[in-house]
């Protein structure tokens, strides 16, 4: 696929965070935005409400104690899924966090925290993560100056 000309496919979305580290040395960060949540449905399915007895039929039971526990596990983990894959271009070597196991997601943060990682630094990781898959105004101005400046050497 192009659009006008340009394979979207070839467009870098990796954001950068680094931080210091004393005696000249750094710590980079590299974050992108996530294509698709297939994996992440696959792994933790959405959860569903366990059926009652609402005037003679079968309806979801939304108000289900449990069931709201589930969805905001899974709220939870989805969160977390986006957090930990989309620093997979940081190389990071989690010490909990396994990408194939769901109940270890959670721990990113006390993994940071482990390592050293200042609350102040852990936020900036956290919108370092958040500016990579989002889709914000300035993004869109940056890109119409770019386009129109673009046209007027045309």
């Amino acid at each position: 696929m192009k659009i006008a000309g340009v394979d979207p496919t070839t467009v870098p979305s990796e954001h950068i965070l680094v931080l210091p580290r004393g005696n000249d040395k750094s710590i980079v960060f590299r974050a992108s935005g996530l294509d698709s949540m297939d994996d992440f449905y696959r792994l933790c399915p959405i959860p569903t409400p366990p059926m009652m007895l609402k005037g003679g039929r079968r309806v979801p039971d939304t108000e289900d104690k449990g069931y709201q526990t589930d969805v905001e596990s899974h709220a939870s983990k989805r969160s977390a899924y986006i957090i930990v894959r989309s620093l997979e271009p940081s190389q990071i070597e989690w010490d909990t966090v396994r990408l194939d196991q769901p109940s270890t997601w959670l721990s990113w943060e006390d993994d940071l925290k482990q390592a050293k990682f200042s609350v102040v630094e852990i936020n900036r990781i956290h919108r370092l993560v958040l500016e990579a898959n989002c889709l914000d105004e300035a993004k869109l101005e940056e890109a119409r100056k770019s386009f129109l400046l673009g046209m007027r050497t045309e």
